[in-house]
């Protein structure tokens, strides 16, 4: 249907009459590539013309077809009044509401391509969510796995009254800063519910130091973070103005409290000991509190009630809050250690053991099995069975472990140490019934460890408690004198067995041989800090190591996990008296299977001593035995060393939370990683395609004389309506180089230019939509500006249909 005449009219007085244009082959070739095939206009019309100033080669290609900056290359452009788009109302029948070819006016002319500008900080903003992610950071509340390995670190050294600048102002640092030494040793220590407590104990500041290194710094390790051994998450308290600085002592504690016991004070400069007393430090309240003049009380196997309590140093001790009791086992007594001790005496060299039962806590081994009071109640058991024989002999800077079952309360193991003459081998341990107040003699199976004096031992739990493994590391031989050797082994001695398992960590990095440390175990690690290293060695700081108990490795970091109880038990184990702290995620190893039987989970088939006990609680008692749930639900509960259901190789108890989070993690950064590519990879193509065409406008701008703004004009999914017999469609995209070059005339001689229709909405026509091929060639996807690297992020679909319609 042609125009009516006052259309047709209004156009002839906006486009007056030109000669035909070209019709060549190579016109309609130009013309069926391109994404936006427009009417031609007359050369006469054309209003400006692109300065080659204005041409941009960067890959983020800006066309500004509205806006010019005024330079001298811009052509004057004939006034007109502004125009709006006008499209056929499909109830029109083609009639136009106004003219059909009027240019957009700048309000309605395409959009900016995206800016630059905000695309590099839509890049940062990437940038700042992942990488957080991949590093060591409290980002999101708490510390990630670290994707780029260990993270070094310099542990600055303070001098005495230095001070350091900070935000243009001076800030006093602590003359002494607790977490800033060059070896620490001779320590104590104590780990409640994910804090790791250090006191005192000898430190030096400088290679060489000799004297003032006695101390009472105050510090904790946080156990229930993440952390690596070069950098960990040490802290120093207040350094308390009444306990006094001692090493060689040991840190009790109950579930609330630590109760600090004995020590020696310092050579050098000579410093007397003060008068005998227990302090408490209480975990709520962050304060000391003094128990002077300790007196023992009667009780099963130990001395008379009101004898004065000495405080010895160089012995082992033991807590098991759980009973509310902690043990001090031999050590000597001096003139550094008791008051009012002549140093012109000799030392003495001590086979008792101290009991103390924690303030509120009842103890059977009391007379009348009484409750303690506000300072708590002793006992010295000396009377304990072989205590009293020769073969029992006095000892000090050995260690003391504890194991359930067995008994009523258990048993506590007493390895290593010695005089300054004499020294206990391992072939044979002292083991104290709890219950009874006995000591009783076991013997071992397999090689064991050399002789030696302040080495560490911790204790961990098989998930269902059919095996107690004794982990032993460090110590050094005082043979010959003057001239001590410092050890960096590690062995296992796995009860009810008793049998030595020395571990192999050839080709690891073990840290230096080392004295006078101390262990702790959480989640299943070792956590060793200090010791003395020997001369050789300049500085060992932080001198904080951890060890895989389960896979028998030095790692670089402690790795938290997530569960457990307070006293982090085995998650069979916990909220059970007789669980032992520290093991939950432990898991037995496979060194040890290889000794005991079993699996991971536990399972020993040797249930008892391979050297057969004749008394004590090893001949009558039996490991205290759990069930642990598997993944794939069954169950296994160890009794007599028989499995009463489930299989032998059975999954560990619980899922490895930090594997499945690190794991979730780097499949989500590998997933946004492979998106970001495919986009980036969309987006270049569809930017190189958005090139082309516009170079190939301009070219047929230039060769044909259309007007470079209209040759950026959006249209519709269609250019006109074919008014002849036989035309191809109401919305056809094949436009014949008639109609490109306006070679056709109407009754008035005014080029028939077809009007631009409306576009039909998806209810009146419903081949335009996402199934529609005719009318999903063009599109109007590219809609005249250039594409944009978010626009692909947000919908990659829609740019990848354009380049596969190409």
């Amino acid at each position: 249907m042609s125009a009516p005449r006052s259309v047709r009219e209004s156009m002839a007085q906006s486009f007056p009459p030109t000669p035909p244009q070209s019709s060549s082959p190579t016109a309609r070739t130009m013309s069926k590539r391109a994404f936006f095939d427009v009417p031609t206009i007359p050369e006469s019309h054309a209003t400006t013309h692109f300065s080659p100033k204005r041409r941009r080669t960067s890959m983020f290609t800006e066309v500004d077809v509205d806006k010019f900056d005024g330079d001298e290359d811009e052509v004057e452009t004939p006034s007109r009044p502004p125009h709006k788009h006008a499209y056929c109302d499909e109830a029109s029948a083609g009639i136009p509401l106004s003219n059909p070819l009027s240019l957009p006016s700048e309000s309605a002319a395409p959009p900016r391509a995206f800016p630059t500008f905000t695309r590099l900080v839509t890049f940062a903003l990437l940038i700042v969510l992942i990488v957080p992610l991949m590093q060591d950071t409290s980002l999101l509340g708490k510390k990630g796995l670290s994707a780029f390995g260990v993270k070094g670190g310099v542990i600055r050294r303070s001098d005495g009254g230095s001070k350091e600048r900070l935000d243009d102002g001076l800030v006093e640092r602590q003359s002494n800063d607790p977490t800033d030494y060059c070896v620490r040793w001779s320590h104590q220590t104590a780990l409640v519910n994910g804090t790791l407590y250090v006191y005192g104990g000898r430190a030096s500041q400088s290679t060489g130091q000799t004297d003032n290194t006695w101390n009472n710094d105050f510090l904790t390790l946080d156990v229930t973070k993440t952390w690596q051994i070069s950098s960990p998450s040490m802290n120093g308290l207040p350094q308390p103005s009444g306990p006094p600085p001692v090493a060689n002592g040991y840190l009790w504690n109950s579930l609330g409290s630590l109760f600090l016991y004995g020590g020696e004070y310092s050579d050098h400069p000579v410093t007397s000991p003060s008068p005998a007393a227990v302090w408490e430090y209480n975990i709520g309240t962050k304060s000391w509190n003094q128990h002077s003049n300790p007196q023992t009380a009667a009780g099963t196997n130990a001395d008379p009630a009101d004898q004065p309590v000495q405080m010895a140093a160089e012995g082992a001790g033991i807590s098991v809050p759980e009973l509310g009791r902690g043990w001090y086992f031999g050590g000597h007594l001096d003139g550094y250690t008791t008051a009012g001790w002549s140093q012109s005496i000799a030392r003495v060299y001590l086979k008792s053991l101290i009991e103390y039962t924690f303030p509120g806590y009842s103890n059977t081994g009391l007379s009348n099995s009484q409750t303690a009071g506000s300072d708590g109640a002793w006992r010295n058991v000396t009377q304990g069975g072989l205590q009293e024989s020769a073969g029992f002999t006095e000892r000090a800077d050995g260690v003391l472990v504890y194991v359930p079952g067995y008994g009523q309360d258990g048993m506590i193991l007493g390895l290593a140490g010695g005089t300054n003459a004499t020294f206990t081998e391992m072939n044979v341990i002292d083991v104290f019934d709890v219950a009874s107040s006995t000591w009783y003699k076991q013997s071992t199976t397999g090689t064991s460890p050399p002789i030696r004096v302040n080495p560490c031992a911790v204790a961990a739990s098989a998930p269902d408690g059919s095996s107690t493994n004794i982990y032993l590391y460090g110590g050094q031989n005082l043979i010959p004198a003057g001239q001590q050797t410092q050890f960096d082994d590690m062995w296992i001695l796995t009860i009810p067995s008793f049998t030595w398992i020395q571990v192999d960590t050839s080709g690891q990095s073990v840290p230096p041989a080392r004295a006078g440390h101390s262990c702790n175990i959480w989640d299943g690690q070792l956590i060793v800090v200090g010791g003395y290293v020997g001369p050789n060695i300049s500085c060992d700081s932080p001198g904080i190591y951890v060890f895989d108990a389960s896979q028998l490795k030095w790692q670089n970091q402690f790795t938290s996990l997530t569960g457990g109880d307070p006293t982090n038990q085995q998650a069979a184990q916990a909220q059970n008296s007789s669980g032992l702290s520290g093991s939950y995620g432990y898991e037995v190893p496979a060194a040890v299977q290889s000794v005991i039987g079993g699996h991971a989970s536990g399972g020993a088939t040797i249930t008892a001593p391979v050297a057969a006990a004749t008394e004590g609680p090893l001949a009558t008692g039996k490991p205290i035995t759990y069930t642990v749930t598997a993944s794939n639900g069954a169950t296994t509960t160890e009794t007599s060393g028989t499995i009463v259901s489930g299989p032998q190789n059975s999954a560990p108890s619980g899922p490895n939370i930090a594997a499945i989070v690190a794991g979730t993690i780097a499949g989500i950064l590998a997933i946004l990683a492979l998106y970001l590519g495919f986009c980036i990879w969309v987006y270049r193509r569809q930017l190189a395609l958005y090139k082309n065409h516009v170079a190939m406008h301009q070219r047929a701008a230039a060769a044909g004389g259309v007007n470079e703004k209209q040759a950026f004009l959006p249209v519709g999914p269609s250019l006109g309506r074919d008014s002849s017999p036989g035309g191809r469609g109401k919305y056809s995209t094949d436009q014949s180089s008639t109609a490109v070059s306006g070679s056709g005339r109407g009754t008035n001689g005014v080029a028939s230019i077809p009007p631009v229709p409306s576009l039909p909405s998806s209810s009146q026509t419903p081949g335009i939509g996402r199934d529609s091929v005719a009318n999903s060639s063009t599109d109007d996807l590219m809609s005249g500006q250039e594409p944009s690297f978010v626009g692909v992020l947000l919908n990659p679909r829609r740019s990848l249909r354009v380049i596969n319609r190409d």
